[in-house]
């Protein structure tokens, strides 16, 4: 459907800084750090830069999993890196993640730290870590990474395409609006079929398919993401939201949603967290407050 006044692009592109929505501060065509900035370090060998965005809260959830299985190795420090200020554009930051976006990881028990970056790589690299939600089998290891891949290259349409146009774009537009939501439907639709044969993604299995694919669609069936539940009919997809309610009751993740959150309901969010007490005292705070 047309919308008005048809846009022609020119001949060659340039760099209009007015553009790009709620993000057109930090949003540019070059890569690279736009200032120094020296990232701070806590005492685990574990540091975590992020903000507790959907891609964030795979990171956080998963040491927050390792450490309910009893995992002491797996404390960590987390330091909020608020990207709508830029900090994500820090030469430290770029350091470790050179495409400057969230979460990155140092791991200071290895020499020299190793780096991690892409949340995909830091479940990954967690996992065989610590041997913990990705099966030993052949079989099992791969559907879980069928399931994992799937969410890498699925949900920047759902962030990137609906989420953007829907709720951060300047204007509503209706066909880049229509577009990614029919896509994200059907993405929704996908995950449905596949819940509707597993109790998990991977299969009878938590795996870290199940953490990388509930921070986008699980947290957007609940209704956090984008105000869009509503709009999205996500009360359609019944094995999807069995799925996220029984991931959401889990505590690890509970407190995986809370640390390096700065937005949403103030008793959860928790901006930096540099050992499991935070929680403890986040806990009384509210108490306090509340009493």
């Amino acid at each position: 459907m047309s919308q008005g006044n048809e846009y022609v692009p020119p001949k060659v592109w340039t760099w209009d800084q007015a553009s790009g929505g709620k993000f057109a501060s930090v949003n540019r065509p070059i890569a690279g750090p736009t200032h120094d900035q020296a990232l701070s370090v806590g005492k685990h060998p574990f540091q975590l830069y992020s903000m507790g965005t959907p891609n964030g809260v795979k990171a956080t959830v998963m040491f927050e999993e390792l450490l309910e299985l009893g995992y002491k190795d797996a404390e960590y420090d987390a330091w909020l890196i608020r990207i709508g200020d830029g900090d994500q554009f820090g030469s430290g930051f770029v350091e470790i993640n050179p495409n400057s976006k969230i979460p990155a990881l140092l791991d200071h028990s290895t020499t020299p730290a190793t780096r991690v970056f892409e949340s995909g790589a830091i479940l990954l690299y967690l996992a065989e870590r610590f041997g913990e939600f990705l099966p030993g089998s052949l079989a099992g290891r791969t559907e879980t990474m069928n399931w994992l891949f799937w969410q890498m290259g699925s949900a920047p349409f759902l962030g990137g395409g609906f989420g953007h146009f829907y709720a951060y774009a300047p204007e509503k537009l209706e066909y880049p609006i229509n577009r990614y939501a029919m896509e994200t439907k059907r993405q929704l639709d996908v995950l449905d079929r596949r819940l509707a044969e597993s109790e998990y993604l991977a299969g009878d299995t938590y795996t870290i398919a199940d953490i990388a694919n509930w921070a986008w669609y699980g947290q957007l069936v609940l209704g956090r993401l984008y105000d869009a539940a509503e709009f999205l009919q996500v009360q359609e997809y019944t094995h999807v939201l069995r799925w996220a309610k029984q991931i959401d009751a889990r505590p690890a993740v509970t407190r995986g949603r809370m640390v390096n959150r700065t937005f949403g309901e103030p008793d959860m969010q928790l901006h930096e967290r540099h050992d499991s007490s935070d929680f403890e005292l986040k806990t009384q705070d509210k108490r306090e407050t509340q009493g």
